[in-house]
């Protein structure tokens, strides 16, 4: 089982070190600040989703910037960009593409669908049926579709970030905790603090195209350049000793009587290679027992299910109880 959807990394000339890794995402970073502000903790994380070589699911109201991140994140990276409207008539074949007939040639043609994109932006998720959601789930698994029988390889790097609204909204699917687990990460943006919020009012907000601060240039020639990184961060060390603790915090979820779910063996693989990816922001070559204790909510939240089912907000509840078990499982010393 592996960490993340995925994409073999891309062999490079010479490897990347932690120091020059860094940088390069400093760069990225500066890249989508100028679409997204006052949000740097969650730019982070999303360039963590990235270099992780995984997928991010977004958890929240309509309206705070999560498709802007989207794009800004595509234009970073030099990737072509693909947003998805996800409705309740949204079929399979909307999303992967299909085969048409060319009489000129006689043979059927593969007409491809938006999900052949570097960055797919798969906008409220969960207002599609579960039909179409699970469309999503060998894409985002094996990095490839099948379509009569035949299967397409998608473009490397392929990103899923997907949007969802809050399941007590109107029109939504709730989605299973198989398709949850295939997420890298789970975040919400939040509002904008106020005196960010005062300024876009002011210039008049976000051009839907990306273009209100001028036309934005990407950080890396191309999305091929992604791989260098994620070959970098997959370098990482990471000390038996974190190996362990975060098999025991894994094992506590599972233990666990609050919690029904507990996280899966994938699961702990995400959560490790989130950690690798945190460390090489920082221009790291090794993990710090930070690096997964910070990761831990948005990392393992999403997979866990409480045994207390239909007991209030369960996305908050979720997350209160990896915090405590973070709090209980003793640190290495």
């Amino acid at each position: 089982m592996d960490a993340a959807p995925s994409t073999p990394p891309a062999h490079s000339s010479a490897p990347l070190s932690p120091a020059a890794a860094a940088e390069t995402l400093t760069a990225i970073r500066e890249v989508v600040r100028k679409q997204i502000r006052g949000k740097d903790e969650i730019i982070d994380l999303a360039l963590i989703c990235l270099v992780a070589r995984g997928h991010l699911l977004i958890e929240d109201i309509p309206g705070v910037g999560k498709s802007t991140l989207a794009r800004a994140l595509a234009v970073a990276i030099g990737g072509n960009f693909a947003r998805i409207q996800f409705t309740s008539d949204l079929l399979p074949a909307d999303l992967l593409g299909v085969n048409v007939w060319r009489a000129s040639r006689e043979h059927f043609e593969f007409r491809r669908g938006p999900v052949f994109a570097n960055l797919v932006l798969a906008d409220e998720v969960n207002r599609a049926p579960p039909r179409t959601q699970s469309a999503l789930l060998e894409a985002m698994a094996e990095g490839q579709v099948s379509v009569d029988g035949v299967s397409h390889t998608l473009p490397r790097p392929f990103v899923v970030i997907a949007t969802q609204n809050p399941e007590e909204h109107h029109g939504t699917y709730p989605l299973p905790e198989s398709q949850r687990d295939r997420f890298l990460l789970r975040l919400s943006m939040g509002y904008a603090a106020p005196e960010v919020e005062a300024a876009l009012l002011l210039g008049g907000g976000v051009d839907p195209q990306g273009k209100d601060a001028g036309e934005l240039d990407g950080a890396l020639e191309s999305p091929s350049k992604l791989t260098d990184l994620q070959a970098a961060a997959a370098a990482v060390h990471l000390h038996p000793d974190l190996a362990d603790y975060a098999q025991r915090v894994v094992q506590a979820t599972r233990d666990a009587a609050e919690i029904r779910l507990g996280v899966s063996t994938r699961g702990a693989l995400a959560w490790v290679a989130a950690a690798k990816a945190r460390a090489l922001l920082a221009g790291r070559s090794n993990v710090l027992i930070d690096d997964l204790q910070e990761l831990a909510v948005p990392a393992l939240a999403h997979r866990v299910v409480p045994a207390q089912a239909g007991s209030g907000d369960q996305v908050a509840l979720a997350q209160e109880l990896v915090r405590e078990l973070i709090a209980a499982v003793p640190v290495p010393v």
